[in-house]
């Protein structure tokens, strides 16, 4: 950092004015959030809202957001929502010339390796992930050998370089099916620990598991979901895998996070808590006025790295940009790729 920042490389780009121009362009955005997002704090993202869907529209760029985004970002200049596995879908699909990934690095990695030829950019290069960082390249070779001829099936929350070594990714919505199209009687699952427990569960395959766990996942506990049922009769409980088992096992819908947004979609729950990140729920609320969401919040501090001023800013300077290395991102891509060939 220069000895004597600038205000804007101290605290960010300069804030923009709430003006009735501003106000009538965003108003059919604020139409869709204002069950989750009150009147007063709409002034303050609104201008950036409008500013980055400008910016959008001068560099040709899509914006993919992943469902543990604010719902400024997620409602208001996403033009791809969803979890790890709908964003790399639409990423290897976008027609765009630029790519911009409001979630991890990891994510960045992904949408970079399926379009190797676009821009992808990521507005904090160090929105990392715990489950990311859990597992080197180093240790999946140490796994091979510790466990010869079983492939490795990776969770997309992974480094390329991890990525890179194995034999086919997965996300928490398509770990089962990806197991058992191997067609193995043993499956090395990484890095999530309390995710390869939940696939074990539902397959006759061996899993050979990695201790890796979500921090926020982790914070839950089956105690948590007692008091929430105590606390609220008649409350219907979705759970991410990525929870520790006894969270699971107190659940009556477990699945990813597009698995868990289909459910309310499906059965309409008079009352229902989301076992999993907590902007999760907003997202999903602001499409359901007549559910009750309970809100136990646990935020990941890594998704909330990614801010709108730092989107603008972003689209403005054009960087930071993801890159791979050449031979790292040619293997990693043909992981990733087998993944997305199981149908």
């Amino acid at each position: 950092m220069p000895a004597n920042p600038t205000p804007e490389a101290a605290c960010g780009p300069e804030p923009l004015a709430f003006t009735p121009d501003v106000e009538a362009r965003t108003a059919h955005i604020y139409e869709r959030v204002r069950h989750v997002v009150p009147p007063f704090e709409w002034p303050v993202l609104a201008p950036d809202i409008d500013a980055i869907n400008r910016l959008k529209r001068e560099r040709n760029a899509v914006v993919l957001a992943h469902n543990y985004q604010t719902p400024g970002i997620y409602h208001g200049i996403a033009d791809v929502v969803g979890d790890s596995l709908a964003l790399a879908r639409r990423a290897s699909e976008s027609d765009a010339d630029v790519i911009v990934m409001c979630g991890v690095h990891f994510m960045a990695e992904t949408a970079k390796l399926l379009n190797p030829g676009k821009t992808v950019l990521i507005p904090d290069a160090d929105a990392g992930c715990s489950l990311a960082s859990s597992i080197t390249a180093a240790d999946v070779r140490l796994l091979r050998e510790r466990y010869p001829g079983a492939p490795v099936v990776s969770y997309v929350n992974t480094s390329a370089e991890v990525k890179a070594e194995s034999d086919i990714c997965c996300t928490s919505g398509n770990a089962v099916e990806i197991v058992e199209s191997l067609g193995c009687d043993r499956v090395i699952f990484l890095p999530d620990e309390y995710l390869a427990k939940w696939v074990a569960g539902q397959t006759d395959v061996e899993i050979v598991s990695w201790a890796g766990h979500c921090e926020v996942h982790e914070r839950f506990a089956g105690r948590d979901i007692h008091e929430l049922r105590d606390s609220y009769p008649g409350l219907v409980v979705l759970a991410h895998p990525e929870c520790p088992p006894d969270v699971l096992a107190e659940a009556d819908f477990t699945g990813s996070t597009a698995a868990m947004a289909g459910y309310v979609d499906r059965e309409k729950p008079r009352r229902v808590v989301m076992v999993t990140e907590c902007s999760m729920s907003d997202n999903v609320a602001a499409a359901h006025p007549d559910v009750e969401f309970v809100r136990p919040c646990n935020l990941c501090p890594h998704m909330k790295r990614i801010t709108l001023p730092k989107i603008r800013r972003l689209l403005e300077r054009m960087e930071p940009r993801v890159e791979i290395d050449a031979g790292v991102a040619e293997r990693a891509r043909g992981a990733v790729e087998r993944m997305l060939a199981v149908k």
